[in-house]
């Protein structure tokens, strides 16, 4: 009994300590919250960049008044700064070259003792930095608003928790329910039809309450909106497109956010974005009346003689009243806007950045992002959004552009709706001494001025501007001219979805609704399928079967991708165009004459095609280049001197 006495009280003792032990182990952890904050951004990051350096958005109540530290080899704080907000840090971190990757907890201490930890990642790179290739002038790129093009997934069409619920496909300005998987299931469709390279519109969350279908509007900046599917989806066309030796091209906007953007209900500094003081006061009664809107007076940017007021008329006006402008000279939205182009080409291995609005942030922080981006990438490629119908505007953006004012913007490409404009200009006037053909002619003749012209982008039409069929009067044959045009000049090519199939705007032309129309055969029950080609008159089938070949033969032509080019003088209705290689020789003619005329080859001698063997590449035919040439109708002649067996 005694030594049973003995041992109940043993147990009794060695009870009491391990409850002492597991309460001050409860006490401990109770000052230590979850392994996760409300945001940590960018979410992840990666080891071997040439920049190692890292800022780091930290956001969680009252995390300004906590001291982070991390124990990770490698690893550093450099610098921590507070916001006007207590719900905001940035802590700058060195990444040391030999830091390895993996994961490791941030630990925000508070003054009370309390902690919170964050799991942070270092991925290791899956991607050499030479192996990201972006676009050129060999790439035909293939526009698409996702909403409207394919609907593969109607489940996640609707989410409640998310402001513009409704789905209503006959409706132009509300969402129809195209997503990232569409896209997907119709690679083949698309790749059969020439193209190399697509850029669907911005697919990241666009939480209003209405016209969240295009995508201008983000509410953030590191999340796929769930209407149009998942990360893994998006990743996942991405690799779908590398199979096939396709690019994917991802339309990023630098310029603004959506007024539902999670950080306008808390704005970490005073001047995050541009006329903040003015919208906080106004907040209330905010609308399209009290807005400081852009004056878009976007030639403050080279204009010697602009006034003060207005080039900050054009920078810090907002594009809309439902779009704040971000203010990219504050340096901490200058890094985060970086660090996220940077975070979404290596997540997608993307293959270029379409960059929306261009000329309308600071132009200075532009030239940096550009900068920054080809420093780690330096094959990369990234177009920007110049919609101005002046070649001195256009080129004033390209790398390698002598600028008076000293200005080096870094980019590459830039949209040349000059050229645009001219082919279109050029079909739709009568033939005059300054109307017509000479329109392409002498809008060519502008190259000089740019730095590169194979560099710049062209396009019949896209998702702000009239369909091209409606934009030429739905006329078939002139819309066949203008594609061909296009896809021969010195230039990338970029075509929007359904242009093969005459999709048009013409019932109200210029509504941006309309000319987002749905592509027919998205859609479970649609009657017209063009991914099948069931249903669709046989002028819009003889339309997508003259895609295909001209985008196939573009595809592999080194005579369209970096020739030589030569053009000749429109005369009675005609223009001639060259482009050259060492073994290639590719013509364009342009005809408008309505009758059979006879064109005198003999002036084209320089060219040195005399008595040779020519292919039309549209219908196969072949002829020999002699004396002359009839033209029995309107229309484009295609001819190369390589042929097909």
């Amino acid at each position: 009994m005694k030594n049973i006495s003995l041992y109940i009280i043993f147990l009794i003792f060695i009870s009491c300590n391990t409850t002492t032990k597991q309460e001050s182990i409860v006490k401990t952890q109770s000052k230590v919250s979850s392994t996760f904050l409300e945001r940590v951004e960018p979410p992840n990051w990666w080891i071997g960049f040439k920049n190692n350096t890292l800022q780091l958005l930290v956001k969680e109540e009252n995390i300004g008044n906590s001291t982070p530290t991390i124990s990770y080899q490698g690893v550093h704080i450099n610098k921590v700064h507070k916001g006007r907000s207590p719900n905001y840090l940035f802590v700058d971190l060195n990444i040391d070259k030999t830091t390895q990757a993996g994961k490791f907890d941030i630990v925000f201490t508070f003054k009370d003792g309390t902690k919170k930890t964050h799991t942070y990642e270092l991925k290791s790179r899956e991607k050499k930095a030479d192996s990201y290739v972006g676009f050129d002038s060999s790439d035909a790129i293939y526009l698409i608003t996702p909403d409207r093009f394919a609907n593969a997934n109607p489940k996640n069409d609707r989410f409640e928790n998310l402001k513009e619920t409704e789905v209503d496909r006959s409706h132009d300005y509300k969402r129809h329910g195209g997503d990232i998987e569409g896209i997907t299931k119709h690679l083949d469709y698309i790749k059969d039809l020439g193209f190399t390279a697509i850029w669907p519109t911005p697919v990241l969350t666009n939480d209003m309450a209405r016209g969240s279908y295009h995508g201008y509007a983000m509410t953030d900046f590191y999340q796929v909106d769930p209407r149009f599917g998942s990360l893994q989806e998006y990743k996942k066309l991405s690799e779908e497109l590398s199979k096939r030796g396709m690019k994917l091209i991802m339309d990023q906007v630098a310029n603004h956010c959506g007024l539902e953007h999670w950080w306008m209900k808390d704005l970490p500094f005073e001047d995050w974005v541009n006329d903040q003081v003015y919208y906080e006061n106004n907040k209330e009664n905010w609308s399209w009346k009290t807005v400081h809107t852009s004056n878009h007076r976007r030639t403050t940017n080279q204009d010697l003689y602009a006034s003060e007021i207005d080039k900050k008329g054009n920078v810090e006006g907002w594009f809309v009243a439902t779009m704040p402008d971000l203010n990219q000279r504050n340096p901490y939205m200058s890094r985060y806007i970086i660090q996220n182009s940077i975070w979404w080409i290596e997540t997608l291995g993307l293959g270029g950045i379409r960059q929306d609005t261009y000329p309308y942030p600071a132009k200075e922080f532009m030239a940096k992002w550009v900068d920054a981006i080809m420093n780690e990438y330096p094959k990369f490629s990234i177009v920007g959004e110049e919609w101005s119908y002046n070649p001195l505007l256009i080129g004033y953006w390209q790398k390698g552009a002598k600028n008076r004012d000293g200005f080096i913007s870094n980019l590459k490409s830039t949209m040349d709706f000059g050229m645009q404009k001219n082919v279109v200009d050029a079909l739709n006037e009568p033939e005059s001494w300054n109307k017509g053909l000479v329109k392409i002619y002498e809008g060519l003749a502008n190259d000089f001025h740019y730095a590169s012209p194979k560099d710049i982008l062209i396009f019949p039409d896209n998702h702000d501007k009239s369909r091209i069929y409606t934009q030429l009067k739905e006329d078939v044959v002139n819309t066949k001219m203008a594609l061909t045009t296009y896809a021969v000049l010195p230039r990338i090519l970029q075509i929007y979805y359904g242009t093969e199939i005459l999709m048009d705007d013409s019932e109200k032309p210029g509504d941006h609704g309309l000319i987002r129309t749905d592509f027919p055969g998205g859609w479970e029950g649609d009657t017209v399928n063009a991914f099948t080609g069931e249903g669709l008159s046989p002028k819009q089938k003889e339309m997508q079967d003259y895609t295909r070949k001209l985008l196939n033969y573009r595809k592999s032509s080194k005579a369209i991708h970096t020739g030589k080019t030569i053009h000749f003088a429109p005369l009675n209705g005609v223009y001639v165009l060259f482009r050259i290689v060492e073994n290639e020789t590719v013509v364009l003619i342009l005809n408008k004459n309505e009758k059979p005329i006879t064109i005198d080859l003999n002036r084209f001698k320089e060219i040195g095609l005399d008595h040779t063997i020519l292919q039309n590449i549209i219908s196969g035919e072949k002829l020999k280049w002699e004396e002359s040439l009839t033209l029995n109708e309107k229309g484009s002649l295609l001819l190369t001197t390589k042929q097909n067996n």
